[in-house]
């Protein structure tokens, strides 16, 4: 079985977002920028499945500037057996990166896509669910246990009331939550195992996936800060406090 990993680069989790100016945007020059957290721990369920045997192949796909090659070389770092950089210089937005997805899946034959389930950058979690839909094929999300058997994928989820676990034919879409896994470290010899492993770039528009979205972001906004806490002495001031700010 051959299983597909999406690889999206964001900035770094431990970056504190900065807004421009202008309102244009967030700044990027000289930021750190990583894989999203919740890709890395999809890219290190499937190594573990082909460890396990039930996988041969794991690519890992990455939509983005040219600039994205070191950061999928870091997928093949870890592991992958070889990778896909879909080119464009414009701002992919779910949809567009699910209908690139699909397009790949038709040529790959995968019998397991796995995804983050949301990207930390735009928390937008939607791309897994739409592939699902425009492949015709069953979705798991929020995985934090899989279990593959005879053609099929047992898949613990969570969900507000607890964990819910459901049987999936395959192939399917599955996206990992935060407790699926824990990334392994990169050493230096994978590192170097993986400037030889093959990349192949192809263009979003080669693809005939169209880059332009329904969506137009029209502006960006740092949160408001938060006022400054009061002290009350009892209850009966927290209260009175409260029922001043309209809130009881």
């Amino acid at each position: 079985m051959k299983i597909l990993v999406g690889y999206k680069r964001v900035v770094d989790y431990n970056v504190r977002i900065q807004v421009k100016p202008d309102g244009t945007g967030v700044v990027t020059d000289g930021v750190k920028l990583s894989a999203n957290p919740f890709d890395d721990i999809a890219l290190e369920e499937a190594l573990r499945l082909r460890e396990k045997g039930i996988a041969e192949e794991v690519v890992v796909v990455g939509i983005g500037p040219a600039d994205l090659t070191a950061h999928l070389r870091n997928g093949l770092a870890m592991g992958a057996n070889r990778a896909i950089h879909v080119t464009t210089a414009d701002a992919v937005q779910p949809l567009t990166a699910a209908r690139a997805f699909l397009k790949l899946v038709e040529k790959e034959q995968p019998g397991l896509v796995l995804l983050g389930k949301q990207a930390i950058d735009d928390d937008a979690n939607q791309t897994g669910q739409m592939l699902a839909a425009l492949w015709d094929r069953p979705q798991a999300t929020f995985a934090s246990k899989i279990e593959i058997a005879e053609g099929k994928a047992t898949v613990t989820r969570e969900v507000d009331a607890g964990l819910e676990t459901i049987e999936v034919e395959l192939p399917a879409v599955v996206t990992s939550d935060l407790r699926l896994n824990e990334p392994r470290f990169i050493k230096l010899p994978d590192i170097m195992k993986a400037k030889s492993k093959p990349i192949d770039v192809v263009e979003l528009a080669s693809l005939g996936v169209d880059s332009g979205d329904h969506l137009r972001t029209t502006h960006y906004a740092a949160p408001a800060k938060r006022s400054k806490g009061v002290m009350v002495k009892d209850a009966a001031e927290l209260v009175a406090a409260l029922k001043q700010k309209g809130l009881l």
